[in-house]
């Protein structure tokens, strides 16, 4: 590939990464450019004070009273040492501590799911999207109390430290099917669900097949709903799209994280070694196609194979009955008008929101922020 093709490339990538970032991954309601707005919803309230930059804003969210434990999720027997371990690069290993445990779960012949794990007690379920890993919530993970709370973070299928795979294999369907398997593999009783981007429907589909886990959810900035029409693609998702070379391909995939600072409120939050964390995984694999095949999987239309697994999700939500709550980055240039669909699907649980960008859990206070929801989520639960 000549440098000119590369640099155009990369272009490519400034011009589409934050108009393409998972915009169509679900309903057709938002255009893919569409600017961060606050829904005219009464469910929402939103102050501003002059000279002071606002935290957190939430609706209905208190803190919960006291109560007395009924029951305590039963913990599984399972001894995670039977997994395969593996040991992180010193520069992922130096953004955590020595507590977590890092290890592959075989989903089928070849293929492993990376999953970080800390802590013992109620298991909470983090799912990330793309083009992240586990690690987006290491902040949250320090900020939650390791004798009341297990917290396992698996990776997706051609992320991170995850198997990566060819593109063709990469199919919402699949990667609801990988998951699924490693909450199964795992033996879990039950979960708090945590979900963020494409960890939303990943994270619910896989939760849908194992139904009986799901004991209360934190949805992040993500979108749900099923595609009723066709999606107008915009030239940037029409670019990102359209088959290119493998070579172009790669190089698009490792493009896009130099923009992904351009999707925070405050693009220091994802220096050059927080992006690392995410991007070297991929620049230094033999297939780093992964990222650029996760965004491909936005659902263009109601007949496209994603929209098929966006509508068994919609029927999940739509009879779920659990604790939940929704902690929202409202600067966010990527997701932040979705959070009507997220409200829809989940019409009872509280709505934080804080000044963060698409990525809140690398954001000022919004750790702090999902950290409370999941305490209060568990509070809940507790108390049924």
């Amino acid at each position: 590939m000549t440098t000119t093709t590369k640099i155009r490339l990369k272009s490519l990538a400034a011009a589409a990464a934050l108009a393409v970032l998972f915009a169509a991954c679900g309903s057709d309601d938002a255009p893919a450019d569409a600017a961060p707005a606050t829904p005219d919803s009464p469910d929402i309230a939103v102050t501003e004070e002059d000279d002071a930059p606002a935290a957190t804003t939430s609706t209905a969210a208190p803190e919960p009273e006291e109560q007395t434990p009924t029951s305590e999720p039963a913990e599984s027997n399972l001894d995670i040492a039977s997994f395969e371990q593996f040991p992180l690069p010193d520069y992922a290993a130096a953004a955590l501590d020595d507590d977590y445990s890092s290890y592959l779960v075989e989903v089928e012949p070849g293929v492993h799911v990376h999953v970080l794990e800390v802590g013992s007690g109620q298991p909470v379920y983090l799912q990330h999207g793309a083009p992240t890993s586990g690690l987006l919530y290491r902040k949250v993970a320090a900020l939650l109390p390791r004798d009341q709370f297990r917290l396992i973070m698996p990776t997706m299928v051609g992320l991170g430290f995850s198997t990566q795979v060819d593109a063709d294999h990469h199919t919402l369907d699949n990667h609801v099917r990988w998951i699924n398997d490693v909450l199964t593999q795992l033996e879990l009783e039950s979960v708090i669900y945590v979900g963020h981007d494409w960890g939303g429907p990943v994270g619910l589909g896989a939760l849908e097949r194992s139904p009986e886990l799901l004991d209360g959810a934190v949805l992040l900035n993500t979108a749900l709903g099923a595609p009723t029409g066709p999606v107008e693609l915009n030239p940037q998702l029409q670019a990102i799209l359209a088959p290119l070379p493998p070579d172009a391909e790669r190089t698009l995939s490792v493009a896009l994280f130099e923009q992904l600072p351009g999707a925070q409120n405050d693009p220091e939050s994802l220096s050059a070694d927080v992006l690392d964390l995410y991007r070297r995984p991929i620049a230094e694999s033999d297939n780093p196609i992964g990222p650029l095949s996760v965004f491909r999987m936005a659902a263009t239309g109601p007949e496209h194979p994603t929209a098929e697994v966006l509508r068994v999700i919609d029927e999940f939500t739509a009879q779920l009955d659990v604790p939940a709550e929704i902690v929202w980055g409202r600067n966010d240039p990527v997701l932040g008008q979705r959070l009507p669909s997220v409200m829809a699907a989940f019409p009872d649980a509280p709505v934080t929101e804080t000044e963060a960008g698409h990525f809140l859990q690398e954001e000022a206070d919004s750790p702090e922020a999902i950290a409370a929801a999941i305490e209060r989520v568990h509070a809940q639960v507790l108390g049924e």
